[in-house]
């Protein structure tokens, strides 16, 4: 129950901190817009040309666009801020001031600072979203729903869990540029469906599924962006993506909590 009314501070006081800055809240909005159309322009033109892409048609394809643009949205509302400040935290020694705080640290650093203005990107995600199934005329059950829901969260979970690891690095590094790098290039995978990274030559193993397999298999960025798009579109998903998916987001989860614990262990403080 505190944690639920801190929360709610939290994005209290972020949106009043936004509204203090209008300007740059309208600058946010109108880059996301931009960013938005730009990519359904873009694919719309593709879709001129042709019908599927592997097997993703057009509105599927906008589908599974939304789906990622509705967890990246989660993402970087809640969470890229954080980990973000996170690392300056840990630079200049503030991160004292929240190991004081009688509540769970891990908590306190994810969740603290919001960024309202991703609310645009995710009601966004969502008119795509809904466009597109009803562009594609299926019935959408009670199942389905659920499980587009659940899938979401879990690669909210996921990514979450990679970002706070990163971040945690810098209590070594002392500064860890490199975040919004990793998230930028992350994100880059996840933009396409798996099937997209195919071979076409069944004979030799081409760049493209290595790249499927190490980031299905080993890092399973691709599962957990495709399996909700699939869900949501009724397409055919093997369950074994579904247990990839499921059991790393949880191993991911434990070990991103175990390197947090670790590294405020190796934490020396503003006066060290």
């Amino acid at each position: 129950m505190l944690s639920l009314r801190l929360f709610l501070l939290f994005a209290r006081n972020a949106l009043i901190r936004e509204m203090m800055f209008p300007a740059n809240f309208m600058i946010q909005v109108v880059t996301r817009l931009f960013w938005f159309c730009a990519r359904l322009a873009l694919f719309g033109l593709i879709y001129d040309d042709v019908d599927h892409i592997q097997e993703w048609s057009r509105e599927s394809y906008f589908a599974f666009m939304a789906t990622g643009m509705l967890i990246n949205s989660i993402v970087e509302a809640f969470f890229m801020p954080n980990c973000a400040a996170f690392c300056e935290d840990i630079r200049t020694g503030k991160l004292d001031f929240a190991l004081t705080k009688p509540i769970d640290t891990q908590f306190l650093v994810s969740l603290q600072r919001l960024n309202p203005a991703m609310m645009v990107q995710l009601a966004l995600a969502v008119t795509l979203l809904v466009t597109s199934l009803v562009a594609i005329g299926k019935p959408i059950s009670s199942t389905q729903i659920v499980g587009f829901v659940l899938f979401v969260a879990v690669a909210v979970a996921f990514f979450y869990s990679m970002m706070i690891i990163t971040a945690c690095t810098s209590i070594w590094f002392g500064r860890n540029q490199g975040l919004y790098d990793f998230w930028f290039y992350i994100t880059i995978f996840a933009q396409y469906p798996r099937s997209i990274y195919s071979g076409s030559d069944p004979g030799r193993l081409e760049a493209g599924e290595a790249l499927q397999f190490a980031f299905s298999w080993i890092i399973p960025i691709l599962l957990v962006v495709t399996i909700p798009a699939e869900m949501v579109v009724g397409a055919a998903t093997d369950p074994r993506f579904i247990a990839v998916a499921m059991v790393m987001t949880m191993l991911g989860l434990l070990i991103s909590r175990r390197v947090f614990l670790w590294s405020l262990n190796h934490y020396r403080g503003a006066s060290s």
